[in-house]
């Protein structure tokens, strides 16, 4: 049995399809470089946070849902340094 984990192509995809429903969600103007970028940093911060209280994403899914959680995050903190 192979592990849950997402190769770097299905991270880059499933990030870039993250940062982009944040954006959506967000209300934020990002291209679409922007989006993955978000998207994975975003997985990275969200698997780490949730860390702490014992939640773990594991597969596609649940990369996604880190990606969109973690994106959403960054957005916010963007926006609050901005103004």
């Amino acid at each position: 049995m192979e592990g849950q984990g997402v190769g770097w192509i299905a991270a880059i995809i499933i990030g870039g399809l993250a940062g982009w429903i944040a954006s959506m969600i967000m209300k934020s103007d990002t291209g679409i470089f922007a989006n993955i970028i978000l998207g994975i940093i975003g997985a990275a911060i969200a698997s780490f946070l949730f860390g702490f209280f014992g939640v773990s994403f594991a597969g596609w899914v649940g990369y996604l849902v880190a990606g969109l959680i973690g994106a959403c995050i960054l957005i916010g903190i963007g926006r609050a340094i901005r103004s």
